[in-house]
């Protein structure tokens, strides 16, 4: 008897894998398995969500802890479930002094326990920096490919900056089309993201600083061509263009 209920484990175990390996594999990808490493912010950013929709559809509170080989779903339960989404204009970020009153957020863990950071403001408003100084290679664009962000040129070993202050909410290269990749929680809404780094200065969960340097510019990644900084920003999971946030040169 014992015999028997291990095997039927067994082949429950390697249904479900089947099961969510070819959800994975449709066109409308439904869950995804957690692996070392991963954060809920990370996850997110890969399939194009919001995070705190990703948390709701899974029924993770703050401060979203996640764990590895668990099953996340990663798009909406049913089609009416899904939202219109679209990002604020340009015009919410106010320059420093038009600051609101900020409300304190707690910031994501990874599946891996990590120290405890300062969170940035819940609804803190800010003004932009560029990442690096360099000629933009390659524009924002939503066509099909779409590319939703920017290339930025430069030397390998430049610094990269944060755009504003924030918490660091991913710093790894579990995203292989981004290579070592950093990803700067700002407010609620804003997050900034930053790729292709030859290398990574901040851990997940350090407070950072306007214009601090978090990375040196370079080529890891797959499809890159030469060095060169790819960045974005995303405001409640939708990519923007980063030349309508950053200050004209």
């Amino acid at each position: 008897m014992d015999h028997g209920r291990r095997r039927w484990k067994q082949l429950a175990a390697v249904g479900f894998a089947a099961i969510l390996g070819l959800l994975s594999g449709c066109g409308s990808l439904i869950y995804h398995k957690v692996r070392e490493g991963e954060t809920l912010y990370s996850i997110s950013w890969r399939y194009g969500q919001d995070y705190r929709e990703v948390a709701k559809w899974n029924a993770i509170p703050p401060p979203y802890v996640i764990r590895p080989g668990q099953a996340l779903r990663v798009a909406p339960p049913t089609r009416t479930a899904a939202r219109t989404r679209s990002a604020p204009p340009p015009a919410m970020v106010a320059p420093p002094s038009a600051r609101p009153p900020s409300a304190s957020t707690v910031p994501e863990r990874r599946a891996s326990s990590i120290p405890p950071a300062v969170p940035p403001a819940g609804n803190e408003v800010f003004t932009w920096q560029w990442p690096v100084k360099g000629q933009v290679l390659r524009a924002f664009s939503t066509g099909n490919p779409g590319h939703p962000g920017i290339d930025i040129a430069g030397a390998r070993g430049t610094p990269v900056r944060a755009v504003a202050a924030g918490t660091v909410v991913y710093s790894g290269s579990g995203l292989a089309h981004y290579g070592k990749l950093l990803i700067i929680k700002h407010n609620d809404s804003y997050l900034s993201a930053y790729a292709h780094n030859d290398r990574l200065l901040v851990t997940e969960g350090a407070a950072v600083g306007a214009g601090q340097v978090v990375a040196e510019m370079g080529n890891s990644g797959a499809g890159t061509r030469g060095v060169s900084l790819y960045f974005e920003i995303r405001v409640d999971g939708v990519p923007v263009d980063p030349l309508k946030y950053l200050p004209p040169r």
